[in-house]
């Protein structure tokens, strides 16, 4: 997913600032290009480019000639650009333009996810949380400290672009919620669903809405891969899209990666649905210390601190490395957001009723920035490739969380049972695996005599002494760590980016039960399905 980045009013040198605010290479390897704005000298935009899509000429910024005062950097994806005959930042100009041209000079940034914005002044795009390496070098003439505040997901701002450079926000707005049916519904060339609510009819609707969020986001012009943990939602996602390509004719085989230590329980189920669905498979072995040598350049990419989302990021990290080096796979499919989305974690199974489960549901949605999302995104993003996730299409996902809260819990003990009972008659992958019980992917990379996160504790154990932790509430008085292991990503975030702590509002944490570490492996609901 490409880097954007726009500078307005700069007091000091611009070409100087450029250069420090291009720390974003990573997420466009392919080519980089800057350029003013018009008639401002202090004002550029800036692109990063990863040549997903019409390596020819898709470069950015890009303007058309009959408006030569709009210009647009833009990142995301129009899944049917080719339906209309242009580019995919040609059809985003074309529909701004199409809703008004009373306009005079215009810049157009747009990111699909979400933005840092360091307000009046810059905003670099990336797809969670902006990143501080991008910032840190950046000087302003009468601003000794510069604020660096979140720009919230669904939400669009309009700013007004000043005679002297400088920008003043005109307003903020909430476009979009995760239960909202997205406007282009209307216009999808999707399968007419069944009305109401019987399990049959849900199921139907189901199939045809993931089928349908897998085959849009086929249109790339690389080599698409997808990750493979063997659980349920990443074995669903790889079987599907296999089907899929071979019904588009694709000419290359699918390529799915596993990663873990010898005795991963990931890998040998991961073994079994590539075998199952014939992809072709790659498994990546990785040893306890090459998972703690890599901790420092994780937090860095993660630029986050949170416990399990470090823990979970440093395969992800390392699979990202080993897809980059050794194939040609860009665009990668993974199973992200469908925990969150259909109650997949374990403690659903102690949620006090159907409607407190729902609102956690929400809760965990809206906070995919935070968590899985920004660790799935940063962690392909470091090593330049692209994420595509259809748990996490507008049209399944608004769907979803639109039956009845009562049929989205976990039943007779089993985890997202709809999802599961939806797929029971494809074949699209092995029984076992579909029933699969949620098996963390932190905890699933190693073996369960030895879970991946007491590997980490028994190392930092000798890296945090009791002293350190007995004055943590005076050195880290925001989100103060209660573990060594919280102690150690604390102190490398820090390193990186300190006085930053507050980017992170809270760690993630199960519901519902005195759980005092957030791994699956810990609580009672696992070990009684693991001993079944």
């Amino acid at each position: 997913m490409c880097g954007i980045w726009a500078l307005f009013g700069s007091d000091d040198c611009l070409s100087v600032q450029c250069l420090s605010a291009m720390k974003i290479a990573h997420r466009g390897p392919d080519a980089f290009r800057f350029e003013n704005v018009n008639g401002y000298t202090n004002c550029c935009f800036g692109f990063h480019r990863l040549a997903v899509v019409d390596q020819l000429f898709g470069m950015q910024p890009i303007r058309v000639k009959k408006y030569p005062y709009l210009w647009l950097c833009y990142n995301g994806e129009i899944y049917n650009h080719k339906k209309v005959n242009k580019t995919k930042p040609e059809v985003t100009l074309w529909m701004f333009l199409s809703l008004d041209s009373g306009f005079c000079h215009c810049c157009l940034l747009i990111g699909i996810i979400y933005f840092f914005f360091l307000r009046f002044y810059l905003f670099i795009r990336e797809r969670e949380h902006e990143r501080w390496e991008g910032l840190v070098n950046l000087k302003h003439s009468t601003t000794p400290f510069l604020k660096v505040e979140p720009f919230l997901p669904g939400h669009y701002e309009v700013l007004d672009l000043k005679p002297n450079g400088k920008v003043a926000s005109v307003e903020m707005v909430k476009y979009h919620h995760c239960r909202e049916e997205p406007l282009h519904a209307l216009y999808d060339n999707v399968e007419k669903l069944f009305p109401g609510f019987e399990i049959e009819t849900v199921k139907n609707n189901l199939r045809i809405l993931f089928d349908n969020a897998i085959k849009k986001r086929l249109m790339t012009d690389r080599r698409i891969g997808c990750l493979l943990s063997g659980g349920l939602d990443s074995s669903l996602v790889a079987a599907t899209l296999l089907k899929q390509l071979k019904e588009a004719h694709v000419q290359y085989p699918l390529q799915t990666f596993a990663i873990g230590m010898e005795d991963s329980t990931d890998l040998l189920a991961a073994r079994k649905v590539a075998n199952h669905i014939g992809s072709e498979h790659h498994e990546v072995l990785f040893n306890s210390e090459e998972g703690i040598q890599v901790l420092d350049e994780v937090i860095f990419s993660l630029e986050t601190y949170d416990i399990t989302t470090v823990r979970a990021s440093v395969g992800m990290y390392l699979v990202s490395k080993y897809i980059r080096k050794n194939t040609d796979s860009v665009v990668i499919f993974s199973g992200e957001g469908s925990d969150e989305l259909t109650q997949g974690y374990i403690y659903f199974h102690k949620a006090p009723s159907p409607e407190k489960a729902e609102e956690e549901s929400e809760r965990l949605l809206k906070e995919l920035y935070l968590f899985d999302v920004l660790r799935a995104d940063r962690t392909t993003a470091a090593h330049g490739l692209e994420l595509r996730v259809p748990f996490l299409d507008h049209r399944f996902s608004s769907y979803y969380l639109s039956l009845p809260p009562d049929m989205r819990i976990p039943k007779n003990g089993i985890e997202k049972h709809l999802l599961r009972e939806t797929f029971e008659d494809s074949n699209l992958i092995p029984k076992d695996i579909l029933w699969r019980p949620k098996e963390a992917f932190s905890d699933g990379i190693t073996s369960v005599k030895n879970s991946w996160f007491r590997i980490l504790q028994d190392y930092i154990e000798h890296q945090v002494d009791d002293a350190m932790m007995a004055a943590a509430a005076q050195k880290f008085p925001f989100n103060t760590p209660k573990t060594k292991e919280g102690y150690y990503y604390r102190q490398i975030f820090e390193r990186h980016y300190p006085g930053r702590a507050d980017w992170l509002t809270h760690y993630w944490m199960p519901r519902w039960i005195n759980a005092t570490d957030p791994s699956a492996r810990t609580l009672a609901h696992y070990k009684a399905a693991a001993k079944a």
